[in-house]
């Protein structure tokens, strides 16, 4: 069904993915075919989060088709969040989501990729797999255990931590991404700024690391946002060779 957003159009699609059924926002620019870029909410957010929304009309100002979608037990997606979120469990969201896409006759098969968080570290993992042009993460973790240590200093009751059931360390991936744009805040008291710096130090080139000053994990300072969507949708669309 094609609705309006922010004066522009939108699809709202649904998908499948190890027998969840999966709800998904597909922003298409006015030209198509046209390349995908797909992005991935963080831990405990949903598609709806504030960076995803902007950078989503940016691209899709830009040339881009942008989709924003719900991982299992988010948001309007099916799923139990508790049973049923790990690294890879996410990354199959992701690849699902890929291939329902590049079914249609009007999206490329060139694709970016956008994560946020957790949503860094999925996309990270996924961005071989997925043959990935260009990816852009903000506040990504390279290890797990910063997540859970977090979750159990704000949850002391341990029901958050619970939700990562199993680790995840991307030491070993990190050599394999390439064409990255690095976000992360120096105040983030959730994945220290350190994460962003070993992200970029492995990763292939191009590269670029962007450090916000005072920034925090939920990127809550309106210049930082429009500093993150403005290089961000520019990264991409480079990447992903638009005029």
């Amino acid at each position: 069904m094609t609705e309006i957003f922010g004066g522009l159009p939108i699809e709202e699609l649904e998908f499948h993915a190890d027998g969840f059924r999966l709800r998904g926002t597909l922003h298409p620019p006015a030209s198509r075919p046209a390349p995908l870029v797909i992005g991935c909410h963080g831990l405990l957010s949903d598609r709806r989060s504030p960076k995803q929304l902007a950078l989503a009309e940016s691209c899709q100002g830009l040339g881009m088709a942008y989709f924003r979608f719900d991982h299992r037990g988010c948001g309007e997606s099916q799923g139990s969040i508790e049973r049923d979120t790990s690294l890879d469990e996410r990354r199959s969201d992701l690849l699902h989501a890929l291939r329902h896409l590049y079914r249609r006759s009007d999206i490329e098969k060139r694709l970016g990729l956008f994560g946020s968080s957790m949503g860094g570290a999925v996309c990270m993992r996924a961005a071989v797999q997925a043959d990935t042009a260009v990816l852009v993460t903000f506040a990504a973790p390279v290890r797990s255990r910063t997540l859970k240590t977090a979750l159990a200093i704000s949850q002391p009751n341990g029901r958050m931590a619970s939700f990562l059931k199993t680790e995840f360390d991307l030491g070993e991936d990190l050599a394999e991404v390439r064409n990255i744009l690095v976000f992360h805040g120096d105040a983030d008291d959730v994945v220290p700024v350190d994460h962003a710096h070993e992200i970029f130090q492995k990763a292939g080139d191009p590269k670029r690391l962007i450090i916000q000053k005072n920034g925090d994990h939920l990127m809550s300072d309106p210049r930082h946002q429009q500093e993150f969507t403005r290089e961000a949708a520019l990264w991409l669309k480079q990447g992903l060779r638009l005029p």
